[in-house]
């Protein structure tokens, strides 16, 4: 089991001018992978709130993963991979490229995804799109690797373990 934080980024959602399809996909997708949402919070695309709040979750609230929802693409308040980049420690590019190769293969406007992946000490981040749609494409097609993903990163996977011997 492993606990998750699903941070939706949308101006309209954060002023209640618009229902959160996307988070609801978010959680409903996690269900069969031993993942309990234990953050969940619609925020504006600022990118210094943006910032704040994945520190706060990977620090305070020391949730394994943390999946944004919005502001991945190429309009001008569209700041999630910025706020993301700003804070991270490492990058995990497979996870983008994976997402982005998957968009890609369904609709050429895929390639407008500027979502990206890394770790905040031993928390995963990862950026999806904001359409419940690419977010379901998108997820599914990182899905299986995220429980090995998490078990590596906390230091319980198997590769983790001390030799004794």
């Amino acid at each position: 089991m492993f606990t998750v934080g699903i941070l939706t980024i949308s101006d309209k959602g954060s002023r209640g001018e618009r229902e959160d399809e996307s988070g609801a996909t978010i959680r409903q997708m996690l269900a069969g992978i031993s993942a309990e949402v234990t953050q969940y919070e619609i925020i504006p695309d600022e990118k210094g709130e943006i910032s704040g709040k994945l520190i706060e979750w990977a620090d305070g609230e020391r949730v394994d993963l943390i999946l944004t929802t919005g502001g991945t693409g190429l309009a001008p308040r569209d700041v999630t991979p910025e706020a993301t980049l700003a804070v991270i420690d490492r990058l995990a590019p497979g996870f983008a490229e994976a997402m982005r190769a998957e968009s890609i293969r369904i609709t050429p406007k895929g390639m407008l995804s500027r979502g990206i992946a890394g770790t905040l000490g031993k928390t995963l981040i990862i950026n999806l799109p904001g359409s419940p749609k690419a977010v379901r494409e998108c997820l599914e097609a990182i899905r299986p690797a995220l429980p090995h993903a998490i078990e590596m990163l906390t230091g319980k996977g198997s590769e983790c373990a001390t030799n004794d011997n």
